[in-house]
């Protein structure tokens, strides 16, 4: 098994933050911490993998009560360069086991970490985890990419995602095992008249939109809505990516 807290490492923790760029430009954390605010509906939020606090942090300063769990001690060191724990308290720990407490409003998992665990046992157990932080009524929020097996040449097992001055991004698959690896390759500044790259791995178990479904009612929720983005945009065939509401019963009156 991958030990995933070694994939998130002190470099990875220094590399991560982009400010106003990427996935941390306005464009992007705007609609998501609106979103997700309103879903919080003036009650307690749980991030899990908050990473170094991307959407913890101005959903925190949007007036949201956020708590997180994060396996990744150097990218929690990150995050407390940025914020207090007496902020944003956080648990060190898997998503899948650790406990940040309960009665929480909602729980969200943003940006593809689902896809990090590596079996359909864990995925599975990250809802349930999920489930016992929430209040009855609470919901679970998890946006995550489509997998594109239909970009895939036949006879080709990988395809280029990302291909911009100093960055090329390959995912290639191995749809038996429903594996995803995506090859980082970022290019260096010429020295000396050579070009240097550095290569990064990531593992992933990629998870179609009605697979999620099944994992969330194993759970106990039932899903709410579906969006192609955190706009709201209709969910359709064609689109790549998804944030799916989850929710849990509320208690009978």
């Amino acid at each position: 098994m991958i030990d995933q807290s070694r994939l998130w490492d002190a470099q990875a923790a220094a590399e991560y933050d982009t400010p106003g760029e990427g996935a941390f430009a306005p464009e992007v954390l705007g609609p998501t911490v609106q979103r997700l605010a309103e879903l919080a509906g003036g009650g307690r939020a749980l991030e899990l993998a908050i990473g170094t606090g991307r959407v913890a942090i101005p959903l925190h300063e949007a007036g949201v009560e956020v708590a997180g769990i994060e396996l990744s001690a150097p990218m929690i060191s990150r995050l407390r360069e940025k914020v207090g724990a007496g902020s944003i308290p956080v648990t060190e720990g898997d998503m899948t086991t650790a406990s940040a407490g309960e009665g929480f409003s909602l729980a969200f998992l943003v940006f593809n970490t689902i896809a990090n665990l590596l079996t359909q046992e864990e995925q599975v157990a990250c809802f349930r985890n999920a489930a016992r932080h929430l209040a009855p009524g609470g919901c679970f929020v998890i946006e995550l990419w489509v997998p594109q097996l239909r970009s895939l040449a036949p006879g080709h097992g990988g395809t280029v995602e990302v291909s911009d001055p100093g960055y090329l991004l390959v995912d290639t698959y191995d749809t038996l095992a429903q594996r995803v690896v995506s090859h980082h390759v970022r290019f260096e500044a010429a020295v000396d008249g050579a070009r240097g790259a550095r290569i990064g791995r990531t593992p992933h178990r990629y998870i179609w939109p009605s697979e999620l479904d099944l994992m969330a009612q194993l759970a106990g929720f039932t899903l709410e809505s579906r969006w192609a983005d955190w706009d709201r945009s209709e969910f359709t065939a064609d689109s790549r990516s998804h944030v799916s509401v989850y929710r849990l019963p509320r208690l009978e009156p």
